[in-house]
């Protein structure tokens, strides 16, 4: 397709999208490049200068262009296969044009990201609900319960762990007519707007929003932890702030688990172990709380701490060898051993490619 048969197309698309010739030309220019400062596009396009940030706020609004706030912030372009999705597949052939200009910018390699638009929080945390492995930590308004109800309850059916909060919990979808076990292992309720949007995949993966930021507050901001170990931090403040002061229990999946099973977390781990008893083997991935560097420990679980609050949770392992060692989450000080990953077997330790 000649470049100037992509721009008609373009436009004609535009008309769908309500695009003016200044997002039009924006778009384009940040597709070529990946991603590209505000100053940037001006230089390379007649856009006048102060016409540049609401033209880039706009083509974020309608979910094209991603922007992360920096300084100078910077202007990502969103693959066009996500961004065109809904268009009708006529236009097929257009987004083939546009996805060969698209330069993707290396969002993988970012340990945070600082984001802005309502629909990019809104992308991510879709991602993260999806990538969830084995865990999942979440708080949801109503609606984003709603939302994302069907990914949930996919996750469930494939085996994700889920510890669900639901707030305003005045506003929760009553527990007799909305059936929380589908969606959630545990679901809770926490007062107020206060809570903070958060979702959690496998300990790393990670969103944290104001419930603002959700309501197209441009003043409010997302914070992405992208793949990235440092998602712990959010796992630590969902584990310690709002799970243990979410007070109302709205439902529990009965279903009975397998073993063997992953954790991220040591809360959940430990609550798995004191709820159905018996015999347990551990191996964990993590590091020497003393010397640091990675330590594998294999054994059985001799024993378990756990404070009603839920802020405090550990295990104790005996190994094959007879030494007998702590293993803590996450920034452990007390335990000999910070969990990164846990995986619990009934008759045995299980092998770390055990799920």
């Amino acid at each position: 397709m000649a470049p100037d048969e992509l721009r008609s197309t373009v436009e004609r698309v535009g008309d769908r999208f309500n695009l003016g010739e200044y997002e039009i030309d924006a778009y384009l220019t940040v597709l070529e490049q990946g991603q590209l400062t505000a100053s940037e596009i001006a230089d390379r396009t007649d856009i006048p200068q102060p016409r540049v940030y609401d033209t880039v706020r706009s083509l974020s609004d309608r979910g094209l262009v991603e922007l992360r706030e920096s300084r100078p912030m910077k202007v990502v372009a969103i693959d066009p296969g996500e961004a065109f999705d809904d268009v009708q597949t006529s236009f097929e052939q257009m987004i083939n044009e546009l996805e060969a200009r698209y330069t993707a910018p290396a969002r993988d390699t970012e340990a945070v990201s600082l984001v802005k638009s309502r629909s990019t929080i809104l992308r991510y945390l879709e991602e993260v609900i999806d990538g969830a492995e084995f865990e999942l930590a979440l708080s949801l308004t109503p609606d984003l319960l709603t939302r994302f109800e069907a990914e949930l309850r996919d996750a469930v059916e494939a085996g994700v762990s889920i510890d669900l909060i639901v707030t305003p919990g005045s506003e929760a979808p009553d527990p007799d007519e909305f059936a929380y076990g589908e969606v959630a292992s545990t679901a809770r309720a926490r007062r107020g707007i206060t809570t903070p949007v958060v979702a959690v995949a496998d300990g790393n993966y990670s969103v944290y929003a104001t419930q603002d930021a959700l309501r197209d507050d441009q003043d409010r901001y997302g914070v992405i932890f992208n793949r990235s170990a440092l998602g712990f931090l959010i796992s630590g403040f969902f584990g310690t702030v709002l799970w243990t002061t979410a007070d109302r229990t709205l439902g529990e999946d009965g279903t009975a688990r397998s073993y063997p099973r992953k954790y991220a977390s040591i809360r959940r781990c430990v609550k798995d172990l004191i709820d159905e008893g018996g015999e347990f083997y551990a191996t964990v991935d993590g590091r020497d709380v003393e010397v640091g560097g990675q330590r594998i420990v294999h054994g059985r679980v001799r024993d378990i701490s756990f404070e009603v609050s839920e802020e405090v949770a550990s295990i104790t392992i005996e190994t094959e060898e007879g030494e007998e060692l702590s293993v803590g989450g996450r920034v452990a000080a007390l335990e000999d051993v910070e969990a990164h990953e846990i995986r619990i077997g009934r008759n045995e330790p299980p092998t770390l490619e055990d799920r």
